[in-house]
C-alpha cells in the first residue's frame, strides 16, 4: 500500500480506486458480466447459479473476471492487509436491476458475527485486516442512484451502534440518508476496498433504465474459513495461480503468488 493508501484506510476504513480499470479491461468485464446474466439457469456451465441478483463464483465466468482477483490496482493491498497471507473465499457478480433491488440496513461482522470475529489493527507500519471485500464497478453509479453506504471510521469503533442511531439503521435512499453516512458513488471501472468491520448497507436502486453490476471478492487470511467453499467445476476453470490465491495453508506457508510484486 502506498503511505496515502494506508492512511486513508485507516482514517476512513474504506478506499475508492478511481479508474482502476483501463476501458479494455472495463468493456470484457462488462461482456462477461452480460453473458452470465443473459444465460438461462438451466444452460450455464457446471458449477454456476443464481441466487436473486446474486450470480454465484461470478469471478471465475470468464478470465476477464478472474483477474480481478489479483488485479495490479488492488494486490498489494490485499497483500498488506492479510499480512501477507491472502485467500479469496468468494467472489459473485451481483446485479441491481429497476424495481427489483432490496434494503440491506447497517451492519458489520462485529454485530453480524461477534466482536471477536474480525481484526483490524496495524504492526510494524502496516494494516491488518483479517475479513476484507473488493467491489469492482462495471456501472455508474450517480448521487441519487442508492447502492452502498458506508458509516466512515466505524471499522475502529470500541462500543456496539445503539440500535436507534442512524434511522434505526434503515434507510431506503439518499433522502433517508442520516447525518454521518455517506453514500458512495463510483463510476464504471471503479474498485472500492473496504473491511467488514465497516458498518455499511445499501440504498434501493433509483435508476428505471440502468443496472448496477459489480463483483464481491472477499479475503481471508489463508489459514482462515472453509478447507474447500468451490465446486470442482470452478476450481477446474482456474488459472494455477488463482487455484492457489484459493488454497488453505498453514499460517507459515507463503505462497509464489505473493512473492510477486504485480499480479
Amino acid at each position: 500500500m502506498t503511505p496515502e493508501q494506508r492512511y486513508l484506510f485507516d482514517v476512513f476504513g474504506y478506499l475508492h480506486i478511481e479508474k482502476a480499470l483501463s476501458p479494455e479491461e472495463l468493456r470484457a468485464c462488462q461482456e462477461a458480466a452480460d453473458r452470465y446474466i443473459n444465460t438461462p439457469e438451466g444452460q450455464l456451465p457446471p458449477g454456476f447459479s443464481k441466487d436473486g441478483k446474486r450470480h454465484l463464483h461470478g469471478f471465475a465466468f470468464d478470465k476477464s473476471l478472474e483477474a480481478l482477483t489479483r488485479h495490479p490496482s488492488i494486490w498489494a493491498i490485499v497483500k498488506e492487509l492479510t499480512n501477507h497471507r491472502p485467500r479469496l473465499i468468494s467472489g459473485t457478480l451481483q446485479v441491481d436491476r429497476p424495481g427489483e433491488s432490496s434494503v440491506g440496513g447497517l451492519h458489520c461482522a462485529r454485530e453480524g458475527f461477534g466482536w471477536e470475529s474480525t481484526r483490524y489493527e496495524t504492526h510494524h507500519g502496516r494494516i491488518y485486516c483479517n475479513d476484507i471485500i473488493v467491489f469492482p464497478y462495471m456501472d455508474d453509479v450517480n448521487p441519487g442512484d442508492g447502492g452502498l453506504i458506508v458509516l466512515p471510521g466505524s471499522h475502529k469503533a470500541a462500543f456496539p451502534r445503539p440500535e436507534g442511531l442512524f434511522n434505526n439503521g434503515l434507510m431506503h435512499t439518499v433522502d433517508d440518508l442520516a447525518p454521518g453516512v455517506v453514500n458512495i458513488t463510483p463510476k464504471a471501472g471503479d474498485i472500492i476496498v473496504t473491511s467488514e468491520l465497516m458498518t455499511h448497507g445499501i440504498l434501493e436502486w433509483q435508476p428505471k433504465d440502468r443496472i448496477r453490476r459489480i463483483i464481491v471478492l472477499r479475503y481471508k487470511p489463508q489459514y482462515a474459513g472453509l478447507v474447500q467453499s468451490y465446486p470442482d467445476e470452478i476450481i477446474a476453470r482456474l488459472s494455477p495461480e488463482t487455484q492457489e490465491l484459493i488454497e488453505t495453508n498453514h499460517f507459515t506457508h507463503v505462497k509464489d503468488i505473493v512473492k510477486e510484486e504485480t499480479a
